[in-house]
């Protein structure tokens, strides 16, 4: 292997510190921390912290509750964010505290997009005549 071959995921020191500001935001919205009239009665989920390889940046990719008004939440979460990177900061025990940004996660809405074309009769058609075919042969 060559020296210059990048691992292909993040290292485990990117997925370390994600984890602990995943932790501390959800720390912080189920204590109501952030006051903000959009977040008023949001149950907010943080899925998925993503750090800069720097780890200056952290991608936290949240979803309210039901997924209702996520694209609002997630604008009242950005407006707040250097409220709630001084929160994070005395959680997470690093020399200097990521900037955080916050955007919504997706990742339920595609596995179900995949779940449902799985499921659809043309799918279900196609594995059907690969079965036929392997029955004959």
């Amino acid at each position: 292997m060559s020296k210059d071959h990048k691992p292909a995921g993040p290292s485990q020191r990117m997925l370390r510190v994600g984890e602990l500001v995943r932790h501390a935001l959800a720390a912080i919205f189920a204590r109501g921390e952030v006051e903000d009239d959009a977040l008023t009665g949001s149950v907010i989920t943080v899925p998925e912290v993503r750090m800069t390889p720097d780890l200056k940046i952290a991608n936290a990719y949240v979803m309210p509750l039901g997924g209702q008004h996520a694209e609002e939440i997630v604008a009242a979460l950005n407006r707040n964010r250097k409220f709630i990177r001084g929160r994070v900061a005395p959680q997470i025990n690093m020399k200097y505290a990521p900037e955080i940004r916050f955007f919504v996660d997706d990742t339920f809405d595609e596995a179900s997009r995949i779940d449902a074309l799985l499921r659809s009769d043309r799918v279900q058609r196609d594995l059907r005549d690969d079965e036929e075919d392997g029955d004959q042969q």
